[in-house]
């Protein structure tokens, strides 16, 4: 079950997106910039708060990785909510740094929790293969690969690594977590300003999941690896010294998907249950 806000308190719903190459990720860290830090001073700032109001977040972001749809909440004293409601976006526009914004502020539905709730995250990630380099204009949001991509090829092997399995091959394994996803969307397209976009979409990610499937699928797109390694490299269930994971500053976290208010608490309970292959 999800916990639900202390008596008296009101879960409060946050919509935020920021720059992250200046931040050690969202997570506080002691003696580090981090947008969890920041955010939660500026909430403690405004509401007059002894101390600050911790937030809870749908993914925590790495160092230099950039979210525009990030989601977070935060259990307020229901007094300081009905003082604040109509206020409290505009006084933190006025507080924050300029590379953290928050776009909406709202009471969120019983049973919300920004992290269990989610059915889904979808990242992007930016890559140019243009010979003379990345605009300097995105320099901070494009990775540049030395390498001509062919996108075909990336797609190819994308599509091998769809479903339900055990990402242990490309994530950072973290103790008593499991690494088994869903990973609902992988495809690759060309704009025509020649950035590569990848859309990655899943119902949960584990640590540096997305960066080293990328690394995998950029040696496919460069010709150095077949379509078929980067699902044979998931199927060996260990990682394999070629998978590369690749700078955070092309990624970004576009958009958290919630369900309809009536089932956010069978989703939470869902969420929680350590989760076995077939479950």
């Amino acid at each position: 079950m999800s916990v639900e806000p202390e008596s008296g308190r009101v879960r409060v719903r946050l919509d935020l997106a920021y720059d992250g190459r200046d931040f050690s990720g969202w997570a506080r860290q002691r003696g580090r910039r981090t947008v969890q830090e920041e955010l939660e001073d500026a909430l403690r700032v405004v509401t007059r708060a002894e101390r600050p109001w911790e937030l809870t977040v749908a993914g925590r972001t790495d160092a230099g990785v950039h979210a525009r749809g990030q989601v977070a909440h935060v259990d307020l004293p229901a007094e300081v909510w009905d003082e604040q409601r109509e206020r409290l976006l505009r006084r933190l526009a006025g507080r924050l740094p300029h590379d953290v914004r928050v776009w909406r502020v709202s009471e969120a539905p019983a049973h919300f929790d920004a992290r269990f709730s989610a059915l889904w995250r979808r990242y992007a990630y930016r890559v140019s293969d243009h010979p003379g380099g990345v605009d300097p204009l995105r320099r901070g949001h494009v990775l540049w690969h030395n390498w001509p991509l062919d996108v075909a090829a990336m797609n190819e092997a994308s599509a091998r690594l769809l479903g339900e399995h055990d990402f242990a091959a490309y994530c950072r394994r973290r103790e008593g977590a499991t690494t088994i996803r869903r990973l609902l969307t992988l495809d690759w397209t060309r704009g025509a300003d020649g950035v590569i976009e990848g859309t990655v979409r899943a119902d949960a990610f584990c640590h540096n999941m997305v960066r080293a499937l990328v690394g995998a699928l950029l040696f496919v797109g460069d010709g150095h690896r077949p379509p078929e390694w980067p699902a044979r490299v998931l199927a060996g269930g260990v990682r394999d010294s070629a998978v590369h994971v690749v700078r955070p500053h092309g990624l970004t976290l576009e958009e958290v998907a919630y369900p309809e208010d009536g089932l956010l608490a069978d989703r939470n309970r869902e969420a929680r249950t350590l989760r076995t292959l077939g479950s």
